[in-house]
């Protein structure tokens, strides 16, 4: 009987701990909900409330993640991909709508808005797909697709169309170059210094979006000193790897 007991009692947190591990892919799920609502807010040409959406679904993607590996889903979970969930509620959220509010919002020159949202759409395609999208070490291969973020500051910049199709062209052609981005969640390398910067940086977003679009100048400014810090912290920990001797 005991022993028939303790068989049930094991049965029990088995489905327990999968239960929860569903709950984690429901949350990740999630973000394609706010993608979607994000999407119809862009098609009534609502920005401020369409990047409220996507900036909800940033708080869902800077979580889910670290969620998922806390309860260890893939082992609970083991015939449902979440990485292949997690990928799909990225390329709506982060590349999709996006490329709708340029479609829509006529940031870009007349005659160019679907080239330029082609352009993004069918990089990032690639980008995602690509086999060391995400390396072994934690870092992204190529640009790695933050265009919710890019059009955003495009859109408070008050930069010209032309100014704003080389931006966003420029770096649809940067998915596929193999500099090496540091993932915020992921990279060890002065991790616990960016996410907290990271989430200053959050902070600051949302007071811009507060204002949007007339978002101040100053606030505008100070608020690019971490995609400023990003950037550099990428290029010199590439510039490390690339310079290592290949053994």
């Amino acid at each position: 009987m005991r022993v028939e007991a303790l068989a049930e009692a094991g049965a029990s947190v088995c489905r327990y701990r999968a239960v929860i591990a569903w709950l984690a892919h429901l949350f990740t799920a999630a973000g394609a909900i706010l993608a979607f609502l994000a999407t119809l807010a862009a098609i009534e040409r609502d920005y401020r409330l369409a990047f409220f959406w996507l900036g909800l679904q940033i708080i869902v993607d800077a979580v889910d993640g670290v969620l998922a590996r806390a309860l260890r889903v893939s082992e609970r979970t083991p015939h449902f991909d979440g990485a292949k969930l997690d990928d799909i509620v990225d390329y709506l959220a982060y590349v999709f709508v996006p490329a709708l509010i340029v479609w829509q919002a006529a940031i870009v020159p007349e005659g160019w808005a679907l080239g330029v949202a082609g352009a993004m759409l069918l990089s990032s395609a690639y980008g995602f797909n690509r086999a060391d999208a995400k390396t072994a070490d934690h870092f992204f291969t190529g640009f790695p697709s933050y265009w919710n973020l890019v059009v955003f500051y495009l859109m408070v910049s008050g930069w010209s169309p032309g100014a704003n199709a080389a931006v966003l062209l420029l770096l649809a052609v940067l998915v596929f170059v193999p500099i090496r981005y540091v993932y915020p969640s992921r990279t060890p390398i002065l991790q616990w210094q960016t996410n907290a910067l990271g989430v200053l940086w959050g902070v600051l977003l949302l007071a811009m979006l507060w204002q949007f679009p007339a978002v101040s100048r100053s606030l505008f400014l100070v608020s690019l000193v971490f995609p400023i810090y990003y950037v550099a912290l990428s290029l010199v920990l590439h510039a490390r790897t690339a310079s290592r001797p290949r053994t």
